[in-house]
């Protein structure tokens, strides 16, 4: 690499930070307010998960800091998992914990493997979730409590005391972010754009607004984490959905940039980053974060090629936080509130969304049921039942393409043994040895219609020869499933014979016992084996 080159780099790194450090302040300060930990808490999980993520993280020009997914999450720790704001952050600093373990036990590469339609559903929920909580101060009033259902209960009061100034501002707010010509956003991103509109618009003449107030400068004071252990038991769910939550937010993060800049994120160490930047964001009173993609997008966009530009970021908005206390105090509640619609708005995933009358059934059950119960009931419960109404679904799926791998037919005795023709018992019409074959992979999702579709096959013969030879795989519902099919053949007075057993499969079958009941002299090789066992079970 030549010093040119390097020093290109470096320009855009360095570009590339300072446009996001302008970007984020307005996002940090707006999640902070919708987290109700406050803006400077947004400011600091800014600082603090931005740089360690950058620096320890493993995904090339990401952005980190605090997203609409653990805006709301936090939101619901602070008011259903902590007493105190003490108790709230050590939940943060184990939810950082968690992560960083994640990334070293090397899990970070499984989340690839969420579903899309589960993941489509939650981050809509999401979105829906922050436009809802920022309908009150939009039209002026407090941001209500108790999440979505209280924000719905309170509309009827807001409704009847719209401060109409607030509204203008709010209004105005929004349509900047949303209009804001794209030539320009270059060099004055939208967001800040829409502040300082609404700023302006707020401070100047429509100034009869609830605004952010005091909010402290300087460094931050340590949060001493709280070490009882019946509190930390209590804390592990909220703390795993929120390193969860963190992680996943994160590396589909990373897969767009790597769409972007044509590279390949390291997932496990991106969790790690994460992880402390997390357990660092907690002892600071930070928000927790993730890595944004509106940032991660605006810095490749802006020339933004290494971790380095994520670091510079951070730096720029420490160096903010510093000596701008005083000047964000009168920022307009409403003004957060219409940046917070616009993002919003562009967390829902209106890509998938927009297809919902062309997807499959299964996947637009899915996606229903996880927005439905992130938006009315709880991000844990989203996601939990979500996975598991995708595995189903995907099990359903795979059942009908398992059992079609399924081959029970009958052979017939002038084709297959070595009968003598004139022999009287020998019937060309008849089938004493039957065929199952069981061609490809087969797990849980067909194993509980195994025998019901072979079953009656097998009673119908006197031989039957289970065939493997072309199994790929087979887990443990499977094989016990065979264990049955064999059971059925011998109470029946049909004898089994195992045919092409090798690998990964007779090494399952094995370990599970299930072969148990089958002689030794059963398992055959080939067709020409099958044939030479079945004449003299046969001739017996």
């Amino acid at each position: 690499m030549n010093f040119d080159y390097s020093l290109d780099r470096l320009r855009g790194d360095i570009f590339g930070g300072l446009t996001c450090s302008v970007v984020g302040l307005p996002v940090a300060l707006a999640f902070g307010v919708a987290s109700g930990l406050g803006p400077t808490a947004g400011m600091y999980g800014a600082i603090a998960v931005g740089f360690f993520a950058a620096v320890f993280g493993g995904t090339r020009s990401q952005i980190s800091g605090p997203t609409g997914p653990m805006s709301i999450a936090m939101a619901v720790i602070v008011t259903s998992h902590a007493n105190t704001l003490a108790e709230a952050f050590t939940i943060v600093v184990l939810a950082g914990f968690i992560q960083a373990a994640l990334g070293l036990a090397r899990i970070g590469r499984f989340v690839a493997y969420t579903p899309y339609s589960v993941i489509s559903g939650f981050m809509t929920g999401i979105g829906v979730i922050i436009m809802i909580v920022q309908i009150a101060p939009f039209l002026g009033s407090p941001v209500a409590v108790g999440g979505v259902i209280g924000a719905v209960n309170a509309l009827q009061d807001v409704a009847t005391s719209v401060n109409f100034q607030a509204l203008a501002v709010a209004a105005v707010t929004l349509v900047v972010g949303i209009l804001w010509p794209r030539p320009f956003r270059r060099v004055l991103p939208a967001p800040l754009a829409a502040m300082i509109v609404g700023c302006a618009l707020g401070i100047l003449w429509l100034n009869d607004l609830p605004v952010i107030g005091d909010v402290p400068t300087g460094l931050p004071d340590l949060q001493i984490p709280v070490f009882s252990v019946g509190f930390i038991l209590n804390s592990l769910e909220p703390a795993l959905v929120l390193a969860l939550l963190g992680s996943i937010d994160s590396l589909l993060t990373s897969l767009i940039a790597d769409s972007l800049t044509r590279t390949r994120h390291n997932p496990n160490r991106e969790l790690i980053g994460q992880g402390i930047g997390n357990m660092i964001a907690g002892l600071i009173g930070g928000l927790p974060g993730a890595g944004a993609t509106l940032g991660t997008v605006v810095n490749i966009r802006s020339g933004g090629n290494t971790q380095l530009s994520g670091a510079i970021r951070a730096a720029v908005l420490l160096a903010l936080v510093l000596g701008l206390g005083r000047y964000v105090e009168a920022i307009p509640h409403a003004v957060l509130a219409g940046i917070l619609m616009k993002v919003g708005w562009d967390i829902m995933d209106w890509r998938f969304v927009t297809r919902v009358h062309q997807m499959p059934r299964e996947h637009l059950l899915v996606m229903v049921i996880t927005f439905a119960l992130t938006v009315f009931l709880d991000l844990v419960t989203a996601i939990a039942i979500g996975l598991i109404a995708a595995g189903m679904a995907s099990a359903r799926l795979l059942e009908r393409q398992e059992l079609d791998s399924v081959v029970s037919v009958p052979l017939l005795d002038q084709s297959f043994l070595s009968l003598d023709a004139d022999d009287d018992d020998a019937d060309e019409f008849s089938a004493r040895v039957g065929l199952v074959a069981l061609r490809g992979r087969f797990s849980v999702a067909s194993s509980s219609n195994l025998v019901s579709t072979i079953g009656q096959d097998i009673q119908e013969h006197e031989v039957v020869i289970f065939d493997f030879t072309d199994t790929a795989y087979m887990d443990d519902s499977a094989a016990m499933v065979v264990e049955q099919m064999i059971d059925v053949a011998l109470d029946e007075d049909t004898e089994p014979i195992v045919m092409g057993l090798s690998g990964p499969v007779e090494r399952n079958l094995r370990a599970l016992n299930t072969l148990h009941r089958v002689p030794a002299d059963r398992f055959v090789g080939n067709r020409d084996e099958a044939r030479e066992v079945a004449e003299k079970l046969l001739a017996a």
